[in-house]
């Protein structure tokens, strides 16, 4: 419980600044696009650091990695609540990030050593609460805060129970896993950081329009990315010990469900992105408003994860992998026709049944993807399924934005009708939003479709149990 409360003020941290982000501008004096680098430098470093931490559980115990994580995010925090400019709240979000990189996994690590295969969906389903509810009310609790308190008080407030998470912690952890003495090879931590981190910040610079697609500040960072992952996986598949194991993904169940958890991050992100920005800019709503839809969401979610943990322990992923994705994409379509006259409320309960779907979806295909690796491989699949989350959000955060831009924009260029400035920008957004929703809608029929393919995997450690009572 511990390692889940620590887990989660450090998985809140995603999304507490996206509302935010304009007082830090007022306050501090910097443009939007030095502003984006606290979301996207968050974003760079844990894509960058949960590559290196299949190692770095082999390599540590429980307790010392896990104070050590807590130690750098407790720092960050404090850096980043007395920071006077953007450096050093830069610098404060960075180490923040590097905390949060190696908590994830380690959590799920230590649950798969310590709880047994049966009751797995029930406790990944309670870890659910973590990764689902702490980024849904992350907004909603910005724009409470900075509507009425400096943004300093974000952190502020992270601080105490951070501190409490470090001291109970050292007083009560316990080591669980065991220690190998695995060997670190420099040139794969480096061609894992120039490719996650190329791809993360291609992206990321695309999401903010730094001229387009066709920029050299998108298309370098990209290629760049993409070569060094191709060296990477050669590298890791030619090595007796490598850095990320990727004989992972000779699993089929593994290989299908980690396509669509990077479909569902993908969804849930653009969402969590496109919305906000159509609330507050076509219907006029204040940021406080905006993030209240992502209110009752949140709950749903956070109510929904132990229970789907327990339908999951008993009746296995696949039905819920199609009722949720069924879910998703129904709302998706629904978000691709939204007008100027659909309702507050029709927006936030869209958004609630979309949050419902995820719900259904995220925890109990990890736990069957992570049930089907043999033991050895746990940290492995574990960094390798976070990793493809995080570049999945960034990428899929990106994508779908510029599909708005350049929807909007074609709009607005072929458009016949003669209306004032502001209402064309608005029908535009609203044209732009279709687009975009309706891509998001593809992809989950596309993570539909694979779904038919899982079945409730076998864990490793029960098929020997079964071969080996067959032979006595």
């Amino acid at each position: 419980m511990i390692m889940i409360l620590g887990v989660f003020v450090a998985i809140l941290n995603e999304t507490l600044l996206n509302v935010a982000l304009s007082k830090i501008m007022d306050d501090i004096g910097m443009a939007p696009s030095t502003a984006q680098w606290l979301t996207t430098g968050y974003l760079l470093v844990i894509g960058v650091l949960i590559p290196v931490t299949a190692y770095l559980i082999q390599r540590f115990t429980t307790r010392r990695l896990f104070l050590a994580a807590m130690g750098l995010f407790t720092v960050g925090t404090f850096v980043s609540a007395i920071a006077p400019g953007f450096g050093m709240l830069l610098f404060g979000r960075v180490l923040q990030a590097a905390g949060t990189g190696l908590l994830f996994p380690l959590l799920t690590n230590v649950v798969f050593a310590i709880v047994s295969i049966e009751k797995r969906g029930s406790a990944m389903g309670t870890i659910g609460i973590v990764i689902t509810f702490a980024p849904a009310i992350g907004p909603t609790l910005s724009g409470i805060i900075v509507e009425h308190f400096s943004w300093r008080v974000l952190f502020f407030g992270v601080l105490p129970i951070a501190l409490f998470v470090i001291i109970f912690a050292y007083l009560k952890l316990k080591n669980v896993t065991e220690t190998t003495n695995p060997k670190i090879d420099s040139m794969s931590i480096l061609l894992s950081t120039f490719g996650f981190g190329g791809i993360v910040y291609g992206f990321s610079s695309s999401g903010e329009g730094n001229g387009g697609w066709s920029s050299n500040e998108v298309l370098i960072p990209i290629a760049i990315g993409v070569v060094s992952l191709v060296l990477f996986t050669w590298r890791q598949l030619t090595m007796s010990q490598p850095l990320l194991d990727l004989r992972t993904f000779k699993y089929n169940i593994f290989r299908v469900s980690t396509l669509i958890m990077m479909i569902v991050m993908m969804a849930m992100f653009s969402a969590m992105m496109l919305l906000p920005i159509f609330l507050q800019n076509a219907l006029g709503y204040s940021p406080l408003e905006a993030g209240l839809v992502m209110l009752p969401g949140g709950a749903v979610m956070g109510i929904m994860s132990p229970i789907t943990g327990r339908l999951f322990d008993k009746f296995g992923p696949k039905w819920l992998a199609l009722i949720g994705l069924g879910l998703m994409a129904n709302t998706l379509w629904q978000f691709a026709f939204i007008t100027l006259s659909t309702s507050y409320s029709t927006i936030m309960i869209f958004n609630t049944l979309l949050m419902l779907g995820i719900s259904m979806v995220m925890m109990p295909v990890m736990t069957n993807a992570l049930n089907e690796l043999p033991p050895p491989l746990y940290p492995h699949g574990t960094a390798i399924i976070s990793t493809l989350q995080q570049v999945a959000g960034a990428v899929g955060t990106a994508l779908l934005v510029s599909i708005m831009t350049s929807s909007s924009k074609r709009f607005m260029e072929n458009t016949l009708i003669t209306k004032d400035e502001s209402t064309l920008q608005i029908l535009a957004m609203i044209a732009g939003m279709k687009s975009a929703f309706l891509l998001a809608f593809g992809l989950v029929a596309i993570a539909w479709i694979a779904s038919l393919f899982i079945k409730r995997s076998v864990p490793q450690e029960k098929e020997m149990e079964i071969k080996q009572g067959s032979a006595n």
